[in-house]
């Protein structure tokens, strides 16, 4: 078997040369020379065959069962020598939402901020303080409206010499899994959208100790998938929910191993910032390997628009109150109502009375948390967090146009139109923005493995995906049709930190570059 040692990668990240090229792309019909070769780490069996609906309980058909007595013990754990100032935090919380809840009703999807690419610096600052309260904003025209069109119609074409493609719903693919076409490629490594995602991360994002490993000014791909949702379907209906795991948010090997949010469970909610990467540096946010459970730090999830949608019309709902919502997640399990809303012959203003709480501390203390799941994100189910009042705070986002970036925070519950209304079709490619750090690093090494194959990237359910696809782009069609800086995000070069970043961002691309096998 032939070892090939790519002149960018070092011994470090050898790999070998398949009996079959990988097919070069229909962009560059010269370059049939296509290096075609895999990693010898990535040769191991990988994640079975599936779809998006596999990453959300409610989706993948299985009857939720009750968590096991070890998490009744870490609730102990986790408020233990705080119960009185958990249970006055969370009345305090409770009185925040109530009125929170209503502005969101009142305002609907005028609440959430729209920023000008062509005005980025200053929009931004201009609405700093509402972007960090919200957790999500529309950045207006970040690619030019007719190639972010071209690119749905790429995409079609792409599918069309590749009838094989798999895609969520089997019988009418809607969410396609789709990671390596050429297009995807070009979109993600624009370096217009490479400068939104960057800017989005130094001026909202911030780690408060500077000597952090971690560069909020560098960032990491992270593949994902693409929709192209046409007008009636209503099956790509997702309910509300957070990405990033959803046992991970209270298990002390999870999130907290950051100590993301021990001010919630020492009942000092107030102190709790979304926007401190530091915390979120060591924490494990895929304990159980689910299928599309993401392994890398995304301060935003985020897609870019390939068409016109609107309210209704199959696009995105989110609750534009990310920090009191992130709280009242990790708290509900903590507080049952004393009468149920059927007791109260169903009337919810009494039923979300303070005084209708109490604390299951000690004795009552029980293995519930709510819409979680292992191996799934975390899920909202109508009435187990009534709290919220998602019926009314789950907003859409406004109308976007082709080349339009939508963007919202890690923790931010969001949501899909049960029923696409619409006439046309609601197109859009999952590009979250994800800084440098070392441990995001070594997933992309196996990410960069992936696309060298055309299999699935690491997260996500498993199989042949792309590796026998017509038109498949090459190594080399990346390094010369995209980006630089996208280029060493996907580790096919040496990251490379800029010159004003912090000691700890300057150590992450350090780290990074030896994961990737550059150093």
């Amino acid at each position: 078997m032939k070892v090939a040692l790519p002149s960018r990668l070092s011994p470090a990240t050898c790999r070998v040369r398949l009996s079959t090229p990988l097919l070069h792309t229909c962009r560059q019909p010269s370059r049939n020379h296509s290096r075609g070769v895999v990693s010898m780490a990535s040769m191991s069996p990988g994640k079975r065959e599936g779809d998006i609906s596999d990453a959300f309980a409610s989706m993948s058909g299985k009857a939720p069962e009750p968590l096991p007595d070890r998490y009744r013990q870490l609730k102990l754990r986790l408020v233990q020598g705080h119960e009185e100032a958990v249970v006055a935090s969370w009345k305090r919380l409770l009185r925040v939402l109530q009125r929170e809840n209503e502005t969101i009703a009142q305002r609907g999807p005028s609440i959430i901020p729209e920023i000008r690419f062509s005005h980025l610096n200053e929009d931004l600052a201009a609405s700093k303080p509402e972007l960090k309260k919200r957790g999500v904003a529309v950045i207006k025209g970040v690619i030019p409206e007719d190639e972010a069109r071209a690119y749905k119609y790429e995409i079609e074409e792409y599918v069309r010499q590749n009838p094989h493609t798999k895609g969520f719903p089997s019988d009418n693919p809607q969410v396609l899994e789709l990671y390596w076409s050429s297009t995807q490629a070009r979109a993600r490594f624009h370096p217009s959208l490479l400068k939104a995602q960057t800017t989005l991360m130094s001026s909202l994002w911030h780690a408060s100790d500077p000597n952090t490993p971690i560069s909020l000014s560098t960032p990491l791909c992270y593949a994902d998938r693409l929709r192209i949702r046409q007008p009636g379907d209503a099956q790509f209906a997702l309910g509300p929910h957070q990405d990033g795991g959803s046992v991970e948010r209270w298990e002390e090997n999870g999130y907290g191993l950051g100590g993301i949010y021990n001010p919630i469970f020492r009942g000092d909610w107030e102190s709790y910032d979304p926007f401190d990467a530091s915390g979120r540096l060591h924490a494990v946010t895929n304990l159980y390997d689910g299928l599309g459970a993401c392994s890398m730090f995304r301060t935003f999830q985020g897609w870019l628009s390939m068409s016109q949608s609107g309210p209704g019309e199959g696009t995105l709902l989110v609750n534009p109150l990310v920090r009191e919502t992130a709280v009242y997640t990790l708290l509900r399990p903590f507080f049952r109502d004393i009468k149920t809303l059927n007791q109260l012959g169903g009337d919810k203003r009494r039923h979300l009375e303070v005084d209708n709480w109490e604390f299951t501390g000690g004795e009552k203390m029980t293995s519930d948390l709510q819409g979680a799941t292992p191996g799934h994100g975390q899920e909202f189910p109508e009435g187990l967090h009534p709290h919220l009042e998602l019926e009314r705070t789950m907003v859409h986002v406004p109308e976007v146009r082709p080349g339009d970036y939508v963007v919202w925070h890690c923790d931010t519950i969001h949501a899909v139109d049960k029923t696409h209304n619409g006439h046309g079709d609601s197109s859009v490619m999952y590009i979250p923005v994800c800084p440098t750090t070392e441990a995001s690093a070594q997933y992309v090494a196996r990410q960069r493995a992936a696309f060298l194959e055309g299999t699935p990237a690491p997260d996500f359910p498993g199989g042949q995906g792309e590796s026998r696809h017509v038109g498949r782009p090459t190594e080399d069609y990346v390094m010369k049709f995209c980006d630089a800086v996208g280029v060493q995000s996907l580790g096919l070069d040496k990251l490379v930190a800029l010159e004003g970043d912090t000691p700890g961002g300057k150590e992450a691309v350090r780290l990074a570059n030896k994961a990737l096998g550059f150093i």
